[in-house]
């Protein structure tokens, strides 16, 4: 089993409602390019993590038609939420709609052999000068619930964590509280996340940071193909 990850697929219908090559030319095709990345590299047996922003729908029966999509190829996929998949519901409903075939990570994990995959969503560090008083209650409530995942994993005795997050998990390097806090807190050993594109990929947090290794797997800054992780 290897595990992969990608985020920010974008996907808006077939053909796309939204075209991405608005934000460059090198998005057009976007989705061909992944596809065909995926189904090159990955197999039944393998699992692959999507990082949120995952379709433009903003009802979840329209996102359906980018859920199957996703659904149809090969390997197992687990998703968290990005800041515009406003068409999330609860986990029962989106297990439903999908008949089983993805699953979506809430408040809980998902194992992959000795790995607890855990995340959510995450949200706008306090640090960043873009933060708002509204931001603040939202990432809150985002602490809390990776804590509740990472508890979780940790509870069912797993020792090797990776988390997903969508947005990144600080801002300018500060490990020592918020998202990046509860890493060291309970050792994570992986970190993913995306959000970022263009300019601000250039300046991502990526490598080995407190012993923790940090990637970011936004779709752009990866050339439009799923990464191997492990």
């Amino acid at each position: 089993m290897k595990i992969f990850a990608i985020a920010d697929t974008h996907l808006s219908g077939n053909p796309p409602a939204k075209p991405m090559s608005i934000f460059g030319g090198h998005w057009e095709g976007h989705w061909d390019k992944i596809r065909a990345s995926w189904q090159e590299q990955v197999s039944e047996e393998d699992v692959v993590l999507i990082a949120g922003d995952i379709s433009w729908a903003m009802k979840l029966p329209d996102a359906l038609i980018d859920l199957n999509a996703i659904a149809s190829l090969p390997g197992r996929k687990i998703i968290v939420r990005g800041n515009h998949d406003y068409w999330w519901q609860s986990v029962s409903k989106m297990t439903k709609a999908v008949e089983g075939k993805i699953e979506f990570l809430n408040n809980n994990f998902a194992i992959a052999g000795e790995w607890a995959i855990c995340g959510s969503r995450g949200w706008t560090c306090p640090e960043d000068p873009l933060f708002k008083a509204e931001d603040q209650p939202i990432f809150d409530r985002e602490l809390l619930r990776v804590e509740a995942s990472l508890l979780a994993a940790r509870a069912a005795g797993f020792s090797r964590i990776l988390l997903m997050l969508h947005f990144p998990p600080f801002y300018d390097r500060n490990v020592e509280k918020g998202f990046a806090g509860l890493i060291a807190k309970y050792n994570v050993e992986i970190c993913i996340y995306g959000h970022l594109h263009s300019e601000s990929i250039k300046n991502a947090a990526t490598g080995i940071i407190n012993g923790a290794a940090y990637y970011l797997i936004s779709c752009d800054a990866l050339d439009f193909k799923v990464k191997q992780l492990i």
